[in-house]
């Protein structure tokens, strides 16, 4: 007995469905976490801010902490980038769900808010995989 070539395509169909929103569910909660990370370190730091050095301080510490205990993805740029993440995205319920890890590295490093703001709306409207390339 043959199996029906809809059956098979419509399981299939289901598992890439499922596979790509487990996928989309993961970077999320990165994306959240590394914006909570940010926020950490923003209010640890104003809170120390009458010392010089202390936000440099803080970021090598946690990183060679953070390093110890979970491997790599902590380093001392990528604890400086979920802080600036949070500086430049300070409301968490704004953050697009569509947007990975990678679209907010790209965004954080945009410094005009009027650009940054442009290619939230562009990446969002035309369903960008990245916006690295739309601003070659």
């Amino acid at each position: 007995m043959q199996l029906k070539k809809e059956l098979i395509q419509q399981i299939q169909s289901i598992i890439a469905t499922a596979k790509d929103r487990a996928i989309r569910s993961v970077d999320t909660d990165r994306v959240l976490m590394y914006w909570q990370i940010g926020k950490v370190i923003l209010e640890e730091e104003q809170e120390g801010k009458e010392r010089a050095g202390y936000g440099e301080f803080l970021i090598k510490s946690l990183s060679e902490m953070l390093q110890q205990q979970f491997d790599s993805g902590f380093s001392i740029r990528q604890l400086e980038m979920c802080r600036q993440f949070c500086r430049t995205f300070p409301i968490t319920n704004a953050l697009r769900s569509q947007f990975s890890w990678t679209h907010y590295r790209t965004l954080i490093r945009i410094d005009k808010k009027e650009k940054r703001e442009f290619y939230i709306a562009e990446a969002a409207k035309n369903n960008w995989p990245a916006i690295k390339q739309a601003l070659r």
